[in-house]
């Protein structure tokens, strides 16, 4: 067992719980999710001294999704969960984080580690003395680890895993046993902030990467950009948005980059997804005789199917640890430096026109009778009429993620969704997080859309929304079961059924009042376009709950497609 620093020693001793948390409010985390469990309860009740607030949700895999849609506004997260039963139940979310690129802070706490060395037989354990096993479950789903089990390293392993988790973008993994918590530290530390800075290029190999993409751009007849998620997550949309409007070149996302790119900008395209892609977009993109490819993640859903039929030969990739051109690869060249250099470079190129996105419903959506029922081929485009600049739009796994695909976004909008990971019933818990950091950040609109399905499995995220005061509009599409799956296989087996619940009254139960919630629902076109209309709704002055009905069938285009290909890919032997 690792000794005390002597008080002494330190110019300005502190205890390793307050200078965590004070580091995390140093990067921006305003707001800590997670449960409370005997072995984090005296770790907690440092997070009001370092100037944050507790959220405490319902569960842990609740606590997880709301820390990722946080972490998406915010830029960074953290979440608390107790050993072994807490942590364990959190890693899905946390899995969610690490394949999608979302930088949360997990914190667990452990035993002493006296007990621990001890080898004791705790409550939360396996039995056998073993307290590494819960750990080892996380190292492959975190990009770094910090075990603070002396306080004489405390300091650096805090650092350098918020430092990791903010440079790479991913989950980080910290223990604090119970009797870390009050140990002293050196808080003199805290008067120099963590470099969060990403090390620059070597500059004769980034500016002979430059000088390759230039010669390949000048080069080409009607060059196109494609952005997806990594632009995001990796934190170069400036460097990207200066690209798309100094060129003026065709630009296009793919659906996990869905809100990347301001999509009121005259050169913005649409969605590439292969096969599902929007009007006119997939013969744009596949035409291009070069694609300036920026943060690209090419899986299944994110690529309808894996129907993209994009050559490397024409394609330029930009990543965050490597830039490849054509079949020639470039490690350890980050894209920040380049696209900077490019765009500063690039001088007049060749530019072709482009489709046009808009939010115009097709003629045989049009009809809007009373009795009219609502279809995806109606309500997406409608929803891009009705959101306002700067919204925040999460959209469930599922009917919602495709859908979303076909709604033309006001500048500013965020949008928020799991396409990599796909876990059904994130959009609840990232909509809480997603909600809290909004109102963090000067109460932007929160939006989400999720199916029946979905939401029973995270609707209790639903009172902490109330408790925390947030005002989210959390459109409900009840549309009976588990309808990507129908797609997929099984259209009318009982296994894609749920449970009928009266969604509505749930907002009651979880603490609802006629002041602080307002439930609603539609069942045609006709109820859609008032509440649409209706200000009162769109001032979003409260939590607002809307159950909109819509045929079992329906479906929008793209899933559809990729289901049919998912299909295909789980049969093939």
């Amino acid at each position: 067992m690792a000794s005390d620093i002597r008080t002494s020693e330190l110019k300005d001793p502190i205890d390793v719980a307050e200078y965590l948390f004070r580091r995390l409010h140093e990067v921006g985390v305003r707001g800590v999710h997670g449960v409370p469990g005997d072995y984090n309860l005296v770790a907690l009740d440092y997070i009001p001294k370092a100037g944050l607030n507790w959220v405490g949700n319902v569960n842990e895999l609740n606590a997880g999704y709301a820390a990722d849609g946080y972490a998406r506004v915010k830029g960074i997260s953290a979440v608390v969960t107790t050993f072994g039963v807490g942590e364990l139940s959190l890693l899905n979310a946390i899995a969610g984080g690490y394949s999608e690129f979302v930088p949360i802070v997990h914190i667990v706490g452990t035993p002493s580690t006296l007990l621990q060395k001890d080898g004791m037989l705790l409550h939360h354990t396996l039995g056998n003395g073993n307290f590494e096993v819960f750990s080892e479950m996380s190292k492959n789903i975190s990009c770094a680890m910090a075990k603070l089990n002396d306080p004489h390293e405390a300091t650096t392993l805090i650092d350098n895993a918020i430092r990791e988790c903010w440079l790479q973008s991913r989950p980080v993994y910290i223990t604090l046993p119970t009797d870390m918590v009050q140990k002293k530290v050196e808080g003199e530390r805290l008067k120099k902030p963590i470099d969060l800075s990403y090390p620059p290029n070597e500059t004769e190999k980034e500016d002979y990467v430059v000088d390759v993409v230039l010669k390949y751009l000048h080069q080409a007849k009607n060059p196109i950009i494609l952005v997806d998620a990594c632009a995001q997550r990796h934190r170069v949309l400036e460097e990207v948005h200066e690209l798309i409007e100094k060129s003026n070149l065709p630009t296009f996302v793919a659906p996990m980059g869905k809100g990347a790119v301001n999509e009121t900008l005259p050169n913005y395209g649409g969605v590439y997804a292969g096969d599902g892609s929007n009007e006119g977009v997939r013969e744009r993109v596949e035409s291009s005789d070069l694609i300036l490819s920026i943060g690209a993640i090419k899986s299944d859903f994110n690529t309808a199917g894996f129907t993209y039929r994009i050559s490397q030969l024409s394609t330029i990739d930009f990543h965050s640890n490597y830039i490849r051109v054509k079949y020639s690869e470039y490690p350890g060249i980050r894209m920040q430096g380049v696209l900077t250099k490019v765009v500063a470079k690039m001088g007049k190129l060749n530019v072709q026109p482009g489709p046009r996105a808009s939010n115009e419903i097709a003629h045989e959506d049009q009809k809007m009778s009373n009795k009219e029922v609502i279809s995806h081929g109606w309500l997406w485009p409608r929803v891009g009429q009705w959101l306002q600049p700067n919204d925040i739009v999460i959209t469930e796994t599922g009917t919602a993620n495709f859908g979303i695909w076909e709604t033309k976004f006001p500048k500013g909008v965020l949008a928020l969704s799991q396409v990599l990971w796909g876990s059904i019933g994130y959009s609840v818990g990232a909509c809480q997080g997603a909600a809290l950091a909004a109102k963090e950040t000067g109460n932007r609109r929160t939006v989400l859309f999720v199916g029946d399905g979905s939401f029973e499995l995270t609707a209790q995220e639903v009172s902490t929304m109330i408790r925390q005061g947030l005002k989210p509009i959390i459109f409900l599409i009840n549309n009976s079961g588990y309808t990507i799956e129908r797609y997929i296989h099984g259209f009318e087996a009982a296994y894609n059924d749920i449970s009928e619940w009266n969604y509505t009254n749930l907002i009651p139960t979880f603490g609802g009042t006629p002041e602080n919630s307002k439930t609603y629902q539609v069942k045609t076109k006709q109820d859609a376009e008032n509440l649409f209309n209706d200000k009162e709704f769109a001032a979003a002055g409260k939590l607002q709950f809307v159950e909109m009905f819509m045929p079992k069938e329906d479906a929008p285009k793209a899933l559809k497609l990729t289901a049919e290909a998912s299909a295909k890919n789980n049969a093939k032997v």
